[in-house]
């Protein structure tokens, strides 16, 4: 499969989760790319894994020097990225909004919100200028945002808040971009068997937890790394050329 065939990604949060699976699609369909994580022993491993067509760098998205390292790493080993994931995220507990203190607040924005800022200013002066030289380029950044953007869950509002932030920006990029030939989309899942689900429910991982959540969604699952794979494979080819500025849920029907 080759559907992404001399493509070049930046996929952060890369070393676990959705980004993992994200960054295992797009190596299977032909692309090149960098797994840019805080946790880089797992973005290591990863790269070890996928072989020669993924290359590791350590990435803190909360910060502009780190971001601007990743884009270069990434110019240097693979050329200027054609498609850029913005996965990193992170929540707060399951809880009261009142319960949630000011440390974990500014800390979620500058993960969730704030590294999409910092993506934009190092890769958008190089996207545009290499789509100027080469007029059948375009480029692509995918969002990961949140059915908590559209349908929020109670005890998660300062989360849900800063998802939707992430859909709302997605849209509004969307358009500022389009003149550049870049598109971009939010995607978003709702919960999913990773790292955070704990925090999310705000209740111990048990079997029978995870079936009142689980009650919430039609299809009867859980989003699992695939779904958003198989989605970030799609917005991110050819085939996908016509569309921008779309908020793409993956949630089993949840916000029906």
């Amino acid at each position: 499969m080759t559907q992404l065939l001399d493509k070049v990604a930046i996929v952060t949060g890369a070393a676990s989760g959705f980004g993992a699976e994200i960054a295992r699609a797009y190596v299977r369909e032909g692309a090149k790319v960098v797994l840019a994580d805080i946790n880089y022993d797992g973005a290591q491993l990863l790269a070890h894994e996928l072989g020669s067509a993924a290359s590791a760098v350590i990435c803190d998205v909360t910060s502009a020097t780190d971001v601007k390292a990743a884009v270069k790493h990434c110019v240097d080993r693979f050329g200027v990225p054609d498609i850029i994931v913005n996965n990193a995220g992170t929540t707060h507990r399951n809880q009261p909004m009142l319960d949630v203190d000011e440390a974990t607040f500014d800390r979620m924005y500058a993960i969730n919100v704030k590294s999409i800022y910092h993506m934009t200013r190092a890769v958008l002066p190089l996207m545009r200028e290499r789509n100027a030289q080469q007029k059948d380029r375009g480029g692509v950044m995918l969002n990961i945002g949140s059915v908590a953007g559209i349908r929020p869950r109670p005890g998660l509002t300062w989360y849900n808040s800063s998802k939707g932030a992430v859909n709302m920006l997605s849209k509004s990029m969307a358009v500022e971009l389009a003149p550049d030939r870049i598109r971009v989309h939010a995607i978003c899942p709702v919960m999913g068997a990773t790292g955070l689900l704990e925090q999310f429910m705000g209740v111990p991982d048990t079997p029978e937890n995870r079936a009142r959540f689980i009650a919430t969604i039609p299809l009867g699952r859980m989003c699992e790394g695939a779904d958003v794979a198989n989605v970030a494979v799609f917005l991110a080819t050819d085939a996908s050329h016509f569309l921008t500025g779309m908020e793409v849920p993956v949630d089993g029907g949840r916000i029906i």
